[in-house]
């Protein structure tokens, strides 16, 4: 596609990682992250002025890290492409004024994302692909991307989307959450059984010692191709002050089966939806991506319902999931190709449209 080697640096900043990638075309050459777990640690959850603060003491580190990694300089560069939104937006601030004054400098394109179609795009992002030892003909893996049209369920702690992709950058939302995200679902209810942050991880962990069928929650009906996860919430909140108040013991005692039982049913939810969605648009290509499509409950049941509609599944590999700065290089690559370039009177919005 492209006539000549396109040297991208990108940038991430919306939440509480601070990431740089650089990417020749549509090969990552670093993709560096510095996330801030111990920061937010202490509060159960992200707090934006600390966030804040972090991006900027990182932002300048993880840059060089990123180019010599690469082994590029900056003057390699053709352009820099950042997030724009959503985000937090003290965190964006700091990631869009660093992109804006090095494309200055450089003069050089300046390229705007939105976080979430850095998501989908992920699934294109190729890597060096060593042979494996025991590979007769030395030849490498072949890397696996969806074809268009496809489905893909985005899933995050503040996002839980499906989205017909017809091409890179031809994006459509077909259904998302009217209130709460299957990321924060995870995560409060984590909070609830007293687990430390980011809870969301430690549920799929617990889940896989525990009988997903020990307890039942509701399944919250929302419209269309839309998600609803406040109902499952509340439900959850009160399932465990009842049993507790019966027995202060009780989350100690069952812990793996609750959180078994509850990733089940958030798994089960998204994908009951993404079925409806590839039975009414007749697309079998379906794909999955965002920082909770690495949940292995999600995984195992985006498999099973492949096997059984005859769908080509894709995954993107566990380090393009969670937030990252190589899925805004490839963003931008393709919006180079497309000269979708922007200036610099560009800000942040922290509730960017897609």
């Amino acid at each position: 596609m492209a006539t000549k080697s396109i040297v991208i640096l990108g940038i991430e900043s919306s939440c509480d990682e601070t990431a740089a990638a650089v990417m020749r075309n549509d090969l990552l050459l670093s993709n560096i992250i510095a996330g801030q777990e111990t920061i937010h640690h202490y509060f159960g959850g992200v707090v934006p002025e600390l966030a804040s603060r972090a991006h900027q003491q990182k932002i300048i580190p993880v840059v060089a890290e990123a180019l010599n990694v690469a082994k590029v300089t900056k003057n390699d560069l053709d352009a820099i492409a950042f997030t724009r939104g959503p985000g937090l937006m003290g965190a964006l601030l700091v990631g869009v004024s660093f992109a804006k004054s090095m494309a200055l400098a450089l003069e050089i394109p300046l390229i705007e994302v939105n976080h979430m179609q850095g998501h989908v795009l992920a699934h294109f992002i190729r890597k060096n692909e060593h042979p494996k030892p025991n590979n007769e003909n030395n030849t490498s893996v072949p890397h696996r991307t969806p074809t268009f049209p496809f489905l893909c369920l985005t899933v995050s702690g503040g996002h839980t989307q499906i989205i017909r992709v017809n091409d890179y950058l031809d994006m459509k939302i077909l259904g998302e959450t009217q209130d709460d995200a299957a990321g924060e679902a995870f995560d409060k209810a984590a909070k609830v059984m007293g687990l430390p942050y980011p809870g969301g991880i430690l549920i799929d962990k617990l889940a896989s010692g525990g009988n997903e069928r020990a307890y039942r929650f509701p399944h919250p009906q929302s419209p269309g191709y839309n998600f609803s996860f406040s109902g499952l919430k509340t439900a959850f909140l009160n399932f465990i002050r009842g049993n507790v108040e019966a027995d202060p013991d009780f989350i100690n005692k069952n812990k793996h089966d609750i959180c078994a039982s509850y990733q089940k049913t958030i798994a089960d939810i998204l994908i009951n939806k993404l079925t409806i969605a590839a039975m009414d648009t007749g697309i079998s290509e379906i794909a999955i991506s965002g920082g909770v499509s690495a949940n292995s409950g999600l995984r195992k049941a985006l498999h099973e319902a492949g096997v059984k509609n005859g769908w080509n599944t894709f995954v993107a590999p566990p380090e393009f999931c969670t937030d990252n700065a190589a899925m805004i290089s490839i963003a931008g690559y393709y919006k180079y190709l497309n000269k979708e370039f922007t200036n610099q009177r560009i800000t942040p919005l922290a509730r960017m449209p897609f």
